[in-house]
């Protein structure tokens, strides 16, 4: 049993005849891969994963892997990287302070603040219902790589903007950055394993078109059959094209009413509806449904394009974008469906509603205004017509507000239930130890009971008591130590030597020496 071709098997570091090559080094990065090589190595059957029945399954394997690992591991590091950046930046934007205000109380901070939380909340969703479509031992193609390239993507957006709030404290080398790390391996996860740039442009929607389309399937397979069964194949063919043809109506009116309905229930919302989690869930469900639809529709349009759609990239790009927005959007609500209760989630997952519906909404929009191939006018007109009924009218979903967002970089720079659900899986420090995260969430609570006594003092205008004091004295002292960042005599090992002359100075010393000056200015 078994077929010859590419097959997998398990064998030991040291097996006989195996050479580990040589390894690269990614962005300094623990991310072991290089070349394994082998000479008249003897592979036993045992050491074939399925045994002699799985020899020639080694592509078959690797794909399933591939739609599985990448779906998982990789956005795992965003989840990572969101949690970490919630509870240390977060903590560390209101221990910091600039002019004796928390950082945490300015407007650039809080917007950062804010998108680095709902773009962690969508990414932390992504994950638990990927992980939970694994367990049932399914290996989505398509859903992998939107998880993959959005989330990745994402986690990149948050490390940047922890990187923009935590400033110098996160450029400085040493054991108190935790930011850095993240932030020089972030290109790592960016490009393995089906680079974004690819994934977006070229993959989700080139492999998902076809295998997603509840008819396109059955058409194309009818065009493979042998010419034996050629009249077989084109009932089949004509069959499906009807229904193909029927789709795409149905998606067009689906589209418009769904439009029109969404639209109206978003002009009519009160700007505190998400408070009521049962109208959250409601609202948001139906604007999904509305974007959904306008995407089946674009789907069904792109056929237009026949084969030429593999080298329009730039639309479906847009369209991957649109895509991945509305399957987070999903997984966002299930979340909070799930985890309702928390204090807080409700304006969380608000603010990342509003962002998801709007990046599909504008991913559409520009698809629509720059359609291509010899029918692209015909199809932007079709498409603007069934997503976009009433013109602007129908575009209704923005950013959102700045009440909002300053609510939300509340939540998540104060002690929260919110932050204890980012900070769920943290690694956190023994007693004693010193650990800058650690230190700045333990220093979080006390820093902000300190502002609320210094605050009443003013408003009052009364002197401490001695609880009071003591209470500030100890935020003051905290803040001073965790705003710290490492210096080093010596960047390497090889100036610490001693006579080493960095090479710039000393080709200024050669220079100057020719010259026979002595001051910069003689020399100019």
């Amino acid at each position: 049993s078994g077929d010859e071709g590419f097959t997998v098997a398990l064998l030991e570091r040291g097996h006989e005849g195996l050479r580990m090559g040589p390894r690269h080094i990614p962005l300094n990065a623990a991310f072991m891969n290089g070349t394994v090589e082998g000479e008249d190595v003897w592979i036993p059957m045992s050491s074939i994963l399925g045994g002699q029945e799985r020899c020639g399954f080694g592509w078959n394997m690797f794909v399933e892997c591939l739609a599985e690992g990448r779906g998982v591991s990789l956005p795992a590091g965003s989840i990572g990287a969101a949690r970490s950046v919630v509870a240390g930046v977060g903590a560390y934007s209101r221990v910091r302070k600039q002019f004796r205000v928390p950082i945490a109380e300015f407007g650039g901070i809080q917007e950062a603040m804010a998108k680095a939380g709902s773009d962690g909340l969508i990414t932390i969703a992504g994950g638990d219902v990927m992980n939970a479509i694994v367990d049932n031992h399914e290996a989505p193609m398509v859903i992998s790589s939107v998880m993959k390239q959005n989330c990745t993507e994402r986690g990149r957006r948050i490390v940047e903007c922890g990187m923009d709030i935590a400033a110098g404290s996160a450029i400085c080398r040493g054991d108190k950055n935790y930011m850095g790390n993240a932030y020089m391996s972030l290109p790592i996860a960016i490009t393995v394993e089906g680079a974004n740039i690819m994934t977006r442009s070229f993959q989700i929607i080139g492999q998902g078109l076809t295998r997603c389309h509840p008819h396109m399937s059955d058409l194309l397979k009818a065009l493979q059959l042998p010419p034996s069964e050629e009249k077989h194949g084109v009932k089949i063919f004509v069959k499906q094209f009807h229904k193909i043809v029927g789709h795409g109506i149905t998606n067009f009116f689906g589209s418009v009413s769904r439009g029109v309905g969404a639209t109206f229930s978003s002009a009519t919302r009160s700007k505190t509806a998400y408070k009521n989690g049962d109208e959250l869930l409601a609202y948001h469900e139906k604007q999904l449904l509305r974007l959904a639809a306008n995407f089946a529709l674009t789907a069904d349009l792109c056929f237009t394009l026949g084969g030429r759609l593999k080298f329009e990239e730039l639309l479906m790009g847009r369209l991957a974008d649109a895509l991945g927005a509305i399957y987070l959007g999903y997984a966002t609500l299930h979340h909070y469906d799930r985890r309702r209760g928390i204090e807080g989630l409700e304006a969380l997952t608000e603010h990342a509603m509003l962002r998801l519906e709007r990046e599909a909404q504008e991913a559409l929009y520009a698809a629509s205004e720059n359609f291509p191939g010899p029918l692209g006018p015909v199809a932007s007109t079709v498409m603007k017509m069934g997503c976009f009924p009433l013109g602007g009218l129908t575009r209704p979903y923005s950013d959102p507000s700045d009440t909002l967002t300053k609510e939300v970089s509340r939540l998540l720079t104060t002690p929260s239930e919110i932050r204890d659900m980012f900070q769920e899986g943290i690694y956190s420090a023994p007693d004693g130890a010193v650990h800058q995260m650690t230190d700045l969430i333990n220093a979080l609570p006390i820093c902000v009971e300190a502002d609320k006594v210094a605050t009443s003092l003013r408003r009052e205008k009364r002197e401490p008591t001695a609880e009071e004091t003591n209470l500030i004295a100890k935020a003051d002292a905290l803040r001073d130590a965790l705003i710290q960042v490492d210096v080093f005599e010596h960047a390497t090992a090889e100036e610490a030597q001693p006579g080493y002359v960095r090479p710039a100075l000393q080709g200024t010393e050669e220079r100057f020496a020719n010259l026979d000056k002595t001051v910069f200015r003689e020399a100019a």
